[in-house]
């Protein structure tokens, strides 16, 4: 009787691809916090590497965002795309100005003075 051989497929891109299905399908939306590493580790019973494997690719997709200490958040948006991930990114910048005390008249004036030269604004 002839043995079946499988090919072992690697434990991270079956979690980077039910992420991935999660972002696409919009049950994570854009901006949403995934879960730690470790937390995400400790539900799926694997390695906290594996996990880290996982939000590793989804990053190089560019459907999520790792933050030091921050931790990873969705990316991308079917709708948005480039543009969204953009926002997100400022967003999560001015969240972090704003964290270290920057005051919001600060941040008007240097948004004022990068648009001071544009017809558009």
């Amino acid at each position: 009787m002839a043995k079946t051989i499988f090919a072992k497929r690697d434990v991270y891109l079956d979690i980077a691809d039910r992420y991935e299905r999660y972002i696409t399908l919009g049950v994570l939306k854009p901006g949403e916090k995934l879960p730690s590493v470790r937390r995400a580790a400790a539900e799926l019973r694997v390695n906290p590497n594996t996990v880290q494997r996982a939000y590793a690719l989804l990053e190089e997709k560019g459907l999520i965002r790792s933050m030091p200490k921050k931790g990873a958040f969705v990316t991308f948006d079917s709708e948005g795309g480039e543009d969204q991930a953009a926002y997100e990114v400022l967003l999560s910048e001015l969240l972090r100005l704003k964290e270290q005390g920057v005051s919001k008249d600060k941040m008007i004036s240097l948004v004022e003075e990068v648009y001071q030269n544009d017809c558009d604004s």
